[in-house]
């Protein structure tokens, strides 16, 4: 499975699994760029096969609702859904 970087301040290891059509993942994505943060991120639903299964399992392993969008920080903090003020204040 491949992640997509995106350019920024290195605050935190920032990981984001999102879905690309998924109004709440874009706004996620919208403001981890408003505040110029790097972070690395995957589309899961445009996985296929192996790929697909091991994003699966890495969302449920942080959030077994399975529910997107689901943001890892530095492996341990975990923020599901679009929740800014959680976002904001994790990242500074």
């Amino acid at each position: 499975m491949e992640f997509k970087r995106v350019p920024g301040k290195k605050v935190a290891d920032v990981v984001l699994y999102a879905i690309s059509t998924c109004p709440w993942c874009g706004k996620t994505k919208a403001l981890l760029k408003e505040l110029g943060v790097e972070y690395r991120y995957v589309d899961c639903d445009l996985l296929e096969g192996k790929d697909a299964d091991e994003a699966d399992e890495e969302v449920v392993k942080y959030n077994p609702r399975h529910s997107f969008p689901t943001m890892v920080i530095n492996g341990k903090k975990v923020i599901t859904g679009f929740n800014e003020d959680a976002i904001r204040e994790a990242l500074g």
